[in-house]
């Protein structure tokens, strides 16, 4: 079992930046990927960015590149989403997802409960 607790999120002005956290415990942290999708309202939960165990191998949503930017703490164990320039679209709840089944791409099969994160213009 992995626990996921995430942190971070707000209100935030549209051209701003904000840094959400997540912390995992359960499992040696270093063993498994992680990762962060979004649900905006009404829409389908996607899939932000992602992070290998070790942080060699990262994934991005193409059109977040350069905007987002994924990073992890083994030592700390938690993971990190720093975003900037942010959008109204990037209004969502972000949640932290674990990977301890290996895959590549990450396949999660745990999940945070979720920070909002609401970009106001």
């Amino acid at each position: 079992q992995v626990q996921l607790k995430e942190s971070g999120g707000g209100l935030v002005q549209a051209g701003g930046s904000v840094r959400l956290s997540c912390v995992a415990s359960g499992r040696t942290f270093s063993n498994y990927a992680m990762g962060w999708i979004r649900q905006a309202p009404g829409k389908e939960r996607e899939f932000v960015a992602g992070i290998s165990g070790n942080g060699g191998k990262l994934y991005y949503k193409d059109s977040l590149k350069g905007r987002f930017t994924i990073s992890r703490d083994n030592a700390k164990n938690t993971v990190y989403l720093q975003m900037k320039d942010l959008k109204a679209e990037d209004t969502a709840i972000y949640l932290c997802a674990a990977d301890v089944g290996g895959t590549d791409p990450p396949q999660f099969e745990y999940w945070g409960q979720g920070t909002l994160v609401n970009v106001s213009e």
